[in-house]
């Protein structure tokens, strides 16, 4: 929801030792290193399935560890244990009690039995789309690919080659400029027949190597410029009201644009919430889901900050509400190239659920998606795990705080792993002991494999702790996974935080002097080697070596940098509060 500035309120956190055994004093530091033994001696090779058949690839998810079967509680009705933050294989009772949770039709009656015929279900991550980009938050449905490509890199600098100007949205009595959190760009090399289909000018339509940048901003516009030279593609969408998530391009290869509505506030004029589909031909909203939906327990407030998941082979589209309303969207699209002419025709299914610790409701973070097993955190802290088939909850846990960041997906030869963290928020009226908590979880069986506790600031305006996505490490750092943590040792102070992914332990923590919500993206040159980029509150974006957390070049962007980066190629695209959108070269 819409972070209102108000008074900062400070709290003093206390020390905890990390695994390096340093005192918090020591965060002065640039950078603590500690010991790295498991860095990769060769590069590891991805999962060798291939597989794309949705029932091929689908979970039974009574087969999974621990499993156990939920308790119906009337038509479309249905409660299960939850399990404690740090989780168990044998789901013994916890005392947070019951996960309930309700299904219904889109016309919001109770939907009992609902068992679908046709499947949904991801392979891995890089066979999510074919299309040559980044289409959504992360990149695919493990949220681990935010960059495409190699980049040629020999000097090691950045170079704004060129920006755009956006706009303002005053909302709230509050000011919105530019592009906030998660705000990320969608940058795609659309296949010819759909780049036909668009009419593009000449310069765009007739350049094989054309490359679309379309970012929604706070300003309500949605914004298509060229990846090469910044220049318009088209008009801007007008869609009144402002986006604050991620948009998803369909990964068809359609000329659609999924994204939510992250404010309903334009000037002091107030209108309808919902997640609104765009026609790219036609350059117009054609659909919308309403986001003051009556099945909600959170009605009155409708704003949509998770960047969409589609299945392409189910033609089904995922996304949770910050309404806390999971939607199932069969699509029923129909794209025909030649009559340059797309149609959809959505058929909805829901799911809302509560605990004992629902008080806020509402999931900011986007879901990732193991097989047919699909993940999400919430406000009030849970982290779900919910069966994309049918709509039931497999297992869920309480993280102990505000969890906006989204959970990255690590398939690997010894299992299927989680990466998350949570905010220091709701906690902040009640404890002092302030902690963020960094976990790493077991995809199948949602076991806690280890925890990493950072200090941080609560302030009720700007949440202290994670609210990025990390960084999950691939090639020559695939041993790493890197966290930008916010107000770590002030209010506007953080650290950037490398963990060993077997043990959780710190292989470097690197303080900054203006905090971080901008998520660490991973670029890979085309010697192997890896690069790092974010930005930071205080408007710079950093080139950093992600080996040892140090800067190799820096620039400054106006405004604080509170989106995340997406990058193809040698080019890096971000917007920040300074009201402009910039390409970034690096070299």
């Amino acid at each position: 929801m819409p972070r209102r500035p108000r008074r900062p309120r400070r709290i003093a956190a206390l020390a905890v030792a990390g695994a390096l055994g340093l005192s918090l004093a020591a965060c002065t530091a640039t950078v603590r290193e500690g010991p790295r033994p498991n860095k990769p001696t060769a590069v590891a090779t991805r999962p060798a399935y291939r597989a794309t058949d949705p029932a091929k690839l689908t979970i039974a998810p009574e087969t999974l560890p621990g499993f156990r079967p939920p308790t119906v509680q009337g038509p479309g009705s249905y409660s299960k244990m939850l399990t404690g933050p740090m989780g168990n294989m044998s789901w013994l009772e916890y005392h947070g009690g019951d996960i309930n949770w309700q299904i219904y039709d889109q016309n919001n009656k109770p939907l009992p039995n609902y068992s679908p015929t046709e499947k949904t279900a991801f392979g891995p991550g890089q066979d999510y789309t074919n299309v040559q980009g980044v289409l959504t938050f992360r990149g695919n449905n493990e949220r681990n690919a935010p960059a495409f490509g190699t980049a040629e890199v020999k000097e090691k600098k950045l170079e704004i080659v060129w920006s755009h100007d956006d706009g303002i949205s005053h909302s709230y009595g509050s000011v919105f400029p530019g592009t906030g959190w998660t705000g990320q760009p969608l940058l795609v090399h659309w296949p010819d027949a759909t780049r036909r289909a668009m009419d593009f000018a000449p310069e765009f339509a007739n350049d094989p190597n054309f490359v679309e940048v379309i970012q929604p901003a706070f300003d309500g516009k949605v914004y298509r410029l060229d990846l090469a030279t910044g220049r318009p593609t088209k008009p801007p969408i007008d869609a009144t009201y402002g986006f604050k998530g991620t948009g998803s391009i369909d990964p068809r290869g359609y000329p659609l644009l999924y994204a939510g509505q992250g404010l309903n506030d334009q000037n002091g004029v107030l209108g309808p919430w919902g997640y609104k589909m765009f026609d790219l031909i036609q350059n117009k909203m054609v659909h919308a889901l309403n986001g003051t939906d009556p099945v909600s327990h959170r009605p009155f407030w409708g704003a949509w900050d998770s960047s969409a998941l589609v299945n392409a082979a189910s033609d089904t589209l995922i996304e949770p509400g910050e309404n806390g309303v999971i939607y199932k969207v069969k699509l029923n699209s129909h794209f025909d190239a030649a009559a340059k002419r797309i149609t959809i025709d959505p058929q909805v299914t829901k799911m809302v659920y509560q605990s004992p610790a629902s008080t806020q409701y509402g999931i900011e973070s986007s879901a990732a998606a193991y097989r047919n097993l699909m993940y999400a955190s919430d406000n009030d802290g849970h982290i779900i795990c919910w069966d994309a088939n049918t709509l039931q909850v497999v297992w869920a846990q309480t993280q102990g705080d505000n969890d906006d960041s989204t959970i990255t997906i690590d398939e690997t030869p010894e299992g299927v792993y989680l990466y998350n963290a949570n905010s220091v928020g709701w906690r902040g009226g009640k404890r002092h002991d302030l902690v963020s908590n960094i976990r790493k979880i077991d995809a199948l069986s949602g076991q806690v494999l280890w925890q990493h506790d950072v200090p941080a600031y609560y302030n009720d305006a700007v949440k202290g702790g994670v609210e990025s996505t990390p960084l999950n490490g691939q090639g020559e750092i695939a041993d790493l996974v890197i966290f930008t943590v916010a107000k770590t040792t002030s209010p506007a102070e953080g650290d950037m935080i490398a963990l060993d992914k077997k043990t959780g332990k710190v292989v470097w923590d690197r303080h900054l002097d203006r905090y971080s919500w901008s998520s660490p993206v991973q670029i890979t040159g085309t010697d192997g080697k890896a690069y790092g980029v974010f930005g930071d509150s205080g408007g710079t974006f950093h080139l950093f070596d992600p080996n040892t957390g140090r800067d190799l070049d820096t620039v400054h962007l106006g405004g604080n940098v509170e989106a995340s980066a997406a990058v193809y190629g040698n080019m890096i695209v971000i917007g920040s509060y300074g009201q402009k959108i910039f390409g970034i070269k690096i070299s």
